[in-house]
C-alpha cells in the first residue's frame, strides 16, 4: 500500500509539473500571439530588422571653382570588381549568378585588368577553397574608370559585379594646390576627408549628408513584393568659388616652373592680389605637388601664408611711410651713407653694398638705393622706436590677416633690444609672411586703408543653387593718410623707373610699376649670424600695377637661387613678376600707360579668330604667318575644338591647340601639365601624369590612333631643354 501511494503522489507530481509546465507555455504563447513581443522585443519589428536591406544614396561633395566657374577639384566616380562565388546566389534564377566557368572568368578579366590569368583564377580558386561568398581582387581591381567598367560589364560574366567608389580628382594637376589642398577617403573608406588647402578649411561645408532607400529582402537579397520603401534624399555639399583667375594662375605656375627648372632654388612663393578689393588672384609655392598623388608631397606648407621670414629691404615701404606720416620725414634731406652706430654696445649698421655706401645722399634717394642706414636713422632719430613699433602694429604686421586658407602663421615683431629696432627697419630680427607683406601694401593703394586678404569669392548650395556667402571687399583697419599712400606710391616708382633704382630691371614694357625690392639674409643653423656667399639670401619684390590706377599686387621670393657669375639674384624674380604683371593686365584687359619710343617698337595683338568647322589647313597656315606656335592634333580637314576661346589674345610662346575630326595622338615632348589637360579631356583620355614641369615621355606613341577611354601616362620633369 506504501508503495502504491507513493507511486501516485509522484504520478500526480509529475502530471502537476507537466500541467504547470503546459500552463506556463501555453501562456507565453498566448502572451506573444497577442502582444507580438517577446523578452520585450517586437517580433515583428525583429523580423523586419532580418529582412530589411538599406541602399546608400551618397551624396556628392561639393565642387570647388575658379573665378570663372571652371571646376578644379570635383568627385569622379571609380569602381572595384568583385566575384561571388556561392552557388546559393544562382537559386531559382534563370542563369547563372555566380561564377560557374573559373576558366572563361578568368580568360575574359585578364583583358581588362592588369592581371595575369593564372593569377586571377588563384584568386577565384582559393575563394571556392574557403567557402567564401565572394572575392576581390586587390588594388588592381579598384579604382577602374567607367569606361574600363562598362567594358567588362558589356561580356556579361556571370558572378563578376561593381561597386561604386568616388575618389576626389583635381583635373589640373598642381594648379594652385597650396590653395586648393586633398581631401582624400578616411580610415573605413567611406567618407571624403579634406586633409589641407580648402578641403581642410571647409571640409564640413563641401561634405554632402548621405541618404538612404530601406525595403525588406529575402535571402538572396532580392526585394520582396509589396514590401514598404523607405527613402531619404541625400543632400549634396556647398560648392565653394575662388577668387583664382584660371588664366593668371596657369601663366604664374608655367612661370614660377620655367624658374624653378633653370635656377634650381630651395625655395619660390609667388603670390597676386586685387590691391583695391583684397581678391587673391594667384597663388603659388615651390616646392608644390599634385594632389591627386598627395602620397608624393614634398612641401606641405603654403609658404605665402604659413612660413615667416625676415622680409629684407621690402619692410622699408613700412617704414618710410611712418616717418612720412609721423611729420618728421623731409625727403632732401641728407645723411651720411655706408654704415652707422649709435653706441659702441651696438653693433654697427652697414648698407648691403658692404658699408661702402655712397656718400651724403638724400633719404628719397636712400629709399631708391634701398640704404639700410637710412632706414636706421628714420626709425633710431627721426620717427624713434617707440613710435615706429605703434606704426607696425597699425599696419598689422603683428597678426594675422584672417585670410580664409587654414594653417597661417604670422611673423613676429622681435623688438627687445636697441639692435632689433634697429634692424627691423629694414627687415632683419623680424618676421613676416608674404601675405602679411601684402595686406599693409593694401594701404598704399586705398588712402591709407588696409584690406582683409581673401580667397573665397562665394560659397553656392548645390541642392537650391542659392549663394549663401558672397565676400566683398573689407576694410580691416587704416594704417596711413591718403597724402601719405600717395607720397609713398612716387617713392617705390623711383624705385622701379629712377636712377640708380634697385628695382630698374622690373620696368614693364606697356604698364608703369611701383615696387620694392628686398634681399634677406638667412640665419645659419650651426650658430646665430646669417649664411654667406651670393647665392645663400632670399630675394623678393613687391610691386604693384598700373600706378595710378592698380589692378594687380604681387609679391615673389626666391631662394638660394644657382646663379651664374653674370647673374645677380634679382635676375629669378624680374623674370617672373615681369611675365606674370604684363601678361596679367593684358589678360585682364588693362589698358596700357606707357607709350612707346617708336612706333615699329609696337607689338601687334593677335586673337584667335573663329576655328571650330574651320578648314584645317586655312587656320593653321593664317596663325603660323603671325608666328603663332601651332600644334595640329590628327589629319582631319575640319578643326573640331581649340584650347583657347575665340577671341583670347595670344601671348608669346603659348601654344594654340587645333583639334581636327580624325584626331591621332601627338608629340607632347615639351608640353606644359596645361596643354596635356586640355589634350586629355577634349579626346576623353584617362591621364595620369607623374611629375612636374614639361612632358618628356607619353604611353602613347606619336601618330597612333587614339581610343576614347585609353589611358595616357605622362611623365613630366624640369630641364633646360624644355625651358627654351
Amino acid at each position: 500500500m506504501k508503495k502504491d501511494k507513493k507511486t501516485n503522489i509522484m504520478a500526480a507530481s509529475f502530471m502537476l509539473f507537466f500541467l504547470l509546465l503546459f500552463l506556463v507555455v501555453s501562456g507565453r504563447f498566448i502572451y506573444i500571439q497577442v502582444t507580438g513581443k517577446s523578452n520585450d522585443v517586437a517580433l515583428n519589428e525583429y523580423a523586419d530588422s532580418k529582412r530589411e536591406t538599406s541602399i546608400t544614396l551618397n551624396a556628392e561633395r561639393g565642387q570647388i571653382y575658379d573665378q570663372e566657374g571652371m571646376s578644379l577639384a570635383y568627385n569622379r566616380p571609380t569602381y572595384r570588381v568583385y566575384a561571388v562565388l556561392d552557388e546559393s546566389y544562382s537559386q531559382n534564377q534563370p542563369e547563372d549568378k555566380h561564377v560557374s566557368d573559373v576558366d572563361e572568368t578568368s580568360k575574359k578579366l585578364a583583358d581588362f585588368l592588369e592581371m595575369d590569368q593564372e593569377e586571377i583564377k588563384e584568386k577565384l580558386e582559393d575563394g571556392e577553397k574557403d567557402d567564401r561568398f565572394q572575392v576581390e581582387f586587390g588594388s588592381k581591381g579598384k579604382n577602374l574608370s567607367q569606361k574600363t567598367m562598362e567594358k567588362i560589364r558589356d561580356e556579361d560574366i556571370p558572378g563578376i559585379y561593381f561597386s561604386e567608389d568616388a575618389i576626389r580628382y583635381y583635373p589640373n594637376g598642381t594648379f594652385a594646390s597650396h590653395i586648393i589642398g586633398f581631401a582624400r577617403p578616411d580610415e573605413d573608406g567611406k567618407n571624403i576627408v579634406g586633409e589641407a588647402g580648402m578641403e581642410q578649411e571647409k571640409n564640413d561645408l563641401l561634405t554632402g549628408e548621405d541618404g538612404y532607400i530601406r525595403y525588406n529582402r529575402d535571402k538572396y537579397n532580392e526585394k520582396l513584393l509589396n514590401t514598404k520603401e523607405e527613402t531619404k534624399e541625400e543632400k549634396d555639399g556647398k560648392d565653394i568659388h575662388l577668387t583664382l583667375n584660371q588664366k593668371i594662375q596657369t601663366l604664374l605656375e608655367d612661370v614660377v616652373s620655367q624658374v624653378d627648372a633653370e635656377y634650381n632654388p630651395k625655395r619660390i612663393t609667388a603670390v597676386m592680389m586685387d590691391p583695391q578689393t583684397g581678391e587673391i588672384i594667384a597663388l603659388t609655392n615651390r616646392p608644390s605637388y599634385n594632389p591627386n598623388k598627395p602620397e608624393d608631397v614634398e612641401n606641405w606648407y603654403n609658404d605665402v601664408i604659413s612660413t615667416p621670414v625676415e622680409p629684407g629691404s621690402t619692410m622699408k615701404v613700412f617704414t618710410w611711410a611712418s616717418a612720412i606720416e609721423e611729420g618728421v620725414y623731409d625727403g632732401d634731406d641728407t645723411f651720411k651713407s655706408g654704415s652707422y652706430s649709435i653706441n659702441d654696445k651696438v653693433a654697427k649698421i652697414n648698407d648691403h653694398n658692404n658699408g661702402e655706401g655712397w656718400g651724403e645722399i638724400s633719404y628719397d634717394e636712400g629709399f631708391r638705393r634701398s640704404s639700410n642706414v637710412a632706414a636706421s636713422k628714420l626709425v633710431w632719430e627721426k620717427i624713434k622706436p617707440d613710435k615706429y613699433l605703434d606704426y607696425l602694429e597699425k599696419f598689422q604686421l603683428d597678426e594675422e590677416t584672417d585670410i580664409d586658407l587654414p594653417s597661417e602663421e604670422p611673423g613676429k615683431i622681435t623688438y627687445d633690444y636697441p639692435s632689433d629696432k634697429l634692424r627691423t627697419a629694414f627687415g632683419q630680427s623680424t618676421t613676416l609672411t608674404p601675405i602679411q607683406e601684402l595686406k599693409g601694401a593694401t594701404a598704399f593703394v586705398n588712402g591709407g586703408e588696409l584690406l582683409k586678404p581673401y580667397v573665397i569669392d562665394k560659397i553656392v548650395d548645390a541642392n537650391t543653387n542659392e549663394t549663401e556667402v558672397d565676400n566683398k571687399r573689407e576694410v580691416a583697419g587704416e594704417a596711413i593718410s591718403e597724402d601719405t599712400a600717395d607720397q609713398m606710391m612716387e617713392l617705390m616708382e623711383d624705385v622701379v623707373e629712377g636712377d640708380n633704382g634697385t628695382g630698374n630691371k622690373f620696368q614693364l614694357d606697356d604698364y608703369s610699376m611701383v615696387g620694392k625690392t628686398g634681399t634677406s639674409q638667412i640665419p645659419n643653423d650651426e650658430d646665430s649670424g646669417y649664411m654667406t656667399g651670393k647665392e645663400n639670401h632670399r630675394f623678393s619684390f613687391l610691386s604693384i600695377a598700373p600706378k595710378d590706377d592698380p589692378k594687380l599686387m604681387m609679391h615673389v621670393s626666391v631662394t638660394q637661387p644657382e646663379l651664374d657669375d653674370d647673374e645677380s639674384g634679382s635676375d629669378p624674380v624680374s623674370f617672373i613678376v615681369k611675365n606674370v604683371m604684363e601678361n596679367g593686365l593684358h589678360y585682364l584687359n588693362i589698358e596700357p600707360d606707357q607709350e612707346e619710343d617708336e612706333e615699329e617698337d609696337k607689338k601687334e595683338t593677335v586673337q584667335l579668330p573663329e576655328v571650330e568647322g574651320e578648314a584645317t589647313k586655312k587656320v593653321e597656315k593664317e596663325l603660323k604667318e603671325k608666328d603663332v606656335k601651332v600644334t595640329v592634333v590628327g589629319d582631319g580637314e575640319k578643326i573640331t575644338d581649340s584650347n583657347m576661346e575665340e577671341g583670347t589674345e595670344l601671348l608669346d610662346g603659348q601654344r594654340v591647340i587645333l583639334l581636327t575630326d580624325k584626331p591621332k595622338m601627338p608629340k607632347i615632348k615639351g608640353w606644359s601639365q596645361r596643354d596635356i589637360v586640355f589634350l586629355s579631356e577634349a579626346l576623353g583620355l584617362e591621364l595620369d601624369m607623374e611629375g612636374s614641369g614639361y612632358a618628356v615621355k607619353q604611353s602613347i606613341k606619336a601618330d597612333k590612333k587614339i581610343k576614347e577611354g585609353q589611358k595616357l601616362e605622362v611623365k613630366l620633369k624640369h630641364s633646360e631643354e624644355k625651358k627654351e
